[in-house]
């Protein structure tokens, strides 16, 4: 969940009232939200970067809120407070309008053919006659940040620019050149650049060297033009500096470039909706022509409203609560749905307003209509299905035999389900093809490339973390391990595996081998032809000679031995060990 923080005393103010921490954390909560932490600028910076480094820092307390990841309208003091407003019915819901100017004077923005392999979509919109303060204005760049976080995917679905309209001369012009054809001022430089050194400048940015890869490795790059050949972004990645707005700034031209058209609009929608509130006509957005290369044009932003039906007996049935349908459109008007009831009181009218791009299904209604009456206020009731509850059976077998190996003398231990490529194939004397792994995209860290395929490599770690324990060690781990599975919806299926291991100054094979007994013991599997054998066997990981197949019910479940010499090495082991690996699936 995004997490906004906001100045307490500012937003009280925006409020009109004061609360205690525990009257604000209560008034979050009862409109689906949470207060996460009660702190200020100094306590962050003393924190993370000691006490020395928080000298001279803020002590102006902030409240950090948590917000659902889909409420991109909350992510900024405006909509929080709009929101809160509405909710506490302390102001109306505003009407957002799109004030289309005279013809001819209106802003334009073409786009060409030769951006359309890179990022194709754009959007636009004229903020005029806004007022900034140092709060508003910073606020303003704070939620174009979270939004590229949140719904923006990190600028790789939607890239936002902010422009200075006083300061350059439209129709503007959204094409893609070769970076070698692009020179131009970034935003809060001192020289010009061509895109080429500016992707070697942004590489050590802590910031934008993020973002370089969306572009960097294309063989044009998409760069924003005004009439005048002046530029105002390349987006993702920078603005110019040209067009850099600031508090004496009184029209914005707002672009939002990208590859996926419906996000743009929604997070146009939602920038020009949380600022217009500060231009001169209140919740008020020039529009803007976008030119589309096969010449076609639409005006932007949208600021659609919508209108949504549903029936009483559904949101009443869902909640589990018995209002009238008048209440039901009361509650919801209080979050910013307004609405109403038609049809003799059959069906609830809702109209969605721009900043709800969330609702987009009955539920989601629904959702808001408990919110605004109190999860708190639902009176529980038991069920009127009847159901009994049980364990899986495989997780009850897991749960029996974990009780009776730790009574044998091994200690449980739990590993992690990921590790390194070379952890389950080289350290084993395995290729990695041959293991059937399930790779990890985008790993982390080194440690955490594949799905494990074998739980023996996480036992001889937490060996190797225990060396100075006294032997004998004896640990064992009842979990899963993944493999590849093309018969499968997702490409791969878990096995639950039984793994032990001995390591002790001599191997130790039959400790291991009479725990596989007191195991088929247990299962009520008999030590014969019909119940389970051990057969000789050969294994990568294990001793030549010193290794045998376990099977049982006709098939093979899995193998014990002492490990070689090598294996051990690679663990960073010095003392023989010996290992049981089997599957417990066939026993359910």
């Amino acid at each position: 969940m995004p997490t906004v923080s906001v100045k307490r005393d500012a937003l009280f103010a925006a409020l009109g009232r004061s609360y205690t921490d525990e009257e604000f954390d209560e008034l979050c909560f009862e409109f689906g939200l949470e207060l996460d932490e009660v702190t200020s600028e100094k306590a962050i910076i003393s924190k993370e970067r000691g006490d020395e480094k928080a000298e001279g820092a803020s002590d102006t307390i902030l409240y950090k809120i948590d917000v659902p990841a889909n409420r991109y309208d909350l992510l900024c003091l405006e909509g929080l407070v709009r929101g809160l407003q509405v909710f506490k019915e302390r102001i109306n819901i505003p009407r957002y309008r799109k004030i289309m100017p005279a013809k001819g004077e209106g802003q334009r923005l073409i786009i060409t053919e030769e951006i359309a392999k890179v990022r194709p979509h754009a959007v636009a919109a004229v903020l005029r006659n806004i007022t900034f303060t140092k709060e508003r204005y910073d606020s303003f760049i704070d939620l174009q940040e979270k939004l590229h976080q949140n719904i923006c995917r990190k600028r790789a679905l939607v890239a936002i620019g902010t422009h200075d309209l006083d300061t350059i001369t439209g129709p503007f012009t959204y094409t893609a050149k070769a970076p070698s054809e692009i020179k131009f001022k970034p935003l809060n430089q001192s020289q010009e650049y061509t895109a080429s050194q500016l992707m070697d400048l942004y590489r050590t940015d802590s910031h934008l060297r993020h973002y370089l890869h969306l572009i960097e490795n294309m063989p044009l790059y998409p760069i924003i033009y005004d009439s005048n050949g002046v530029v105002l972004s390349m987006p993702p990645i920078i603005n110019g500096d040209h067009t850099k707005i600031g508090l004496n700034t009184r029209n914005v031209f707002i672009e939002c470039t990208g590859t996926d058209i419906t996000k743009a609009k929604t997070v146009l929608d939602i920038l020009v909706t949380m600022f217009s509130e500060y231009c001169e006509k209140p919740f008020s957005v020039e529009a803007a022509e976008v030119i589309y290369p096969n010449g076609k044009t639409h005006i932007y932003p949208e600021l659609a409203y919508r209108k949504e039906k549903v029936k009483p007996e559904y949101i009443n049935k869902k909640i589990g609560i018995s209002e009238t349908p008048s209440n039901l459109a009361k509650l919801l008007t209080r979050m910013c749905l307004k609405s109403h009831v038609i049809g003799n009181g059959s069906h609830i009218e809702v109209e969605i307003p721009p900043t709800r791009a969330d609702v987009i299904h009955a539920c989601d209604i629904m959702e808001d209509a408990a919110i605004a009456y109190g999860y708190n206020n639902i009176q529980m009731t038991i069920p009127k299905m009847y159901t009994i509850a049980n364990q899986l059976p495989l997780n009850k077998l897991t749960e029996l035999l974990r009780l009776e190996l730790a009574a044998a003398g091994f200690t449980e231990v739990l590993t992690f389900a990921l590790c390194s490529q070379e952890d389950i194939a080289d350290k084993l004397g395995m290729d990695i093809s041959a293991t059937k792994a399930v790779k990890i995209a985008n790993p982390k860290t080194a440690e955490f490339q594949v799905a494990r395929t074998s739980l023996l490599p996480g036992l001889l770690k937490t060996i190797a973390a225990n060396r100075k324990m006294p032997l004998p060690l004896k640990l064992f781990e009842i979990s899963d391990i993944v493999v590849k599975d093309n018969t499968t919806d997702v490409g791969a299926r878990n096995h639950r595996h039984l793994c032990a291991l001995y390591y002790n100054k001599n191997p130790g094979f039959e400790i291991i081998h009479g725990l596989l007994d007191r195991v088929m013991q247990l299962l009520d599997i008999p030590n014969e032809e019909n119940g389970y054998v051990i057969k000789a066997a050969e294994g990568s990981a294990f001793f030549p000679g010193r290794c045998a197949e376990v099977i049982a019910k006709g098939q093979s479940i899995g193998k014990l031995g002492v490990l070689h010499p090598d294996v051990i090495t690679k663990f960073e082991l010095t003392m023989p060990c010996s290992a049981l690996e089997i599957t417990i699936e066939p026993f359910v």
